[in-house]
């Protein structure tokens, strides 16, 4: 496993030793001793899957504290472009995101600590994403940021998304600055 950092401080991409032969693969998702040799001390309570078909747009999303959640996020099936949104006020990168495809094929996984807001874009039908989360979820401190929010200038390579009414009804990252 490989872990590789981004210009954002604490988000990670992860790429595990994939080994495939003409029956299929195998690859660790996750190492407690490689993780916390990483400085990532994750304790997961929580695991969750959606299935989305192809132009749903999920996010961004984040768990107000003492809710925060850290996740370590990765596609079982299809493909989705991944979204991490800096939200520590304290932080050189507030309000930076950084972008990913994660798939089936490429096996990567991304860590997106306590303090991000996190959304993603299903490139295929059928996707199936996997996170593992930190702390549990809390209906009362799930936020969701608007998708096309201007100060974030994200390109999702999309026009018109499928949203919840969740994430239609979002707000813009101006509207929650100095939560974290």
């Amino acid at each position: 496993m490989r872990v590789i950092t981004t210009p954002i401080k604490d988000l990670l991409l992860i790429e595990p030793k994939v080994f495939g032969d003409d029956r299929g693969y195998f690859y660790e998702s996750y190492n407690e001793k490689l993780f916390h040799s990483n400085n990532v001390t994750a304790n997961f309570v929580q695991d969750n899957i959606s299935k989305s078909s192809k132009g749903i747009l999920r996010g961004l999303h984040f768990q107000t504290p003492p809710f925060t959640q850290g996740k370590l996020v990765k596609v079982i099936q299809g493909s989705v472009l991944d979204v991490a949104v800096d939200l520590r006020a304290a932080s050189p990168t507030f309000g930076q995101h950084f972008k990913m495809v994660l798939s089936e094929e490429n096996h990567k996984m991304m860590w997106i600590p306590e303090g991000f807001a996190h959304g993603f874009l299903t490139l295929e039908d059928d996707t199936i994403f996997l996170y593992k989360c930190t702390n549990f979820y809390n209906a009362s401190a799930d936020r969701s940021i608007l998708w096309n929010s201007p100060e974030l200038n994200i390109d999702w390579g999309i026009t018109n998304p499928i949203l919840s009414d969740k994430d239609r009804n979002g707000k813009t990252l101006n509207e929650f600055k100095g939560l974290f």
